[in-house]
């Protein structure tokens, strides 16, 4: 293998052990979440659409991403996260 972990595009992250599961929402399941929680997409954490554990997604500016986290101590804890710009 060749190169810097940073910069060698052949290296999938989403493979690693420490990188959580990370899913693109649909439209419908976006609208869900939105009206659930009651928040406006602005009021998300963001993610950046250059973060290369959402590199193979497809994501688009607005899509919003579920990322599932597992811990021994905390068990499964679900996040989301706004794609924008960067």
């Amino acid at each position: 293998m060749s190169g810097d972990l940073l910069t060698d595009t052949n290296i999938d992250i989403t493979k690693h052990e420490l990188v959580p599961k990370h899913e693109l929402l649909t439209e419908e399941e976006k609208e869900e979440l939105l009206k659930r929680y009651g928040v406006t997409i602005t009021q998300l954490p963001r993610i950046l659409i250059s973060d290369p554990a959402i590199r193979g997604l497809n994501a688009k500016v607005g899509d919003i991403i579920k990322i599932t986290r597992y811990s021994p101590t905390a068990g499964k804890s679900i996040y989301y996260r706004v794609v924008r710009k960067g």
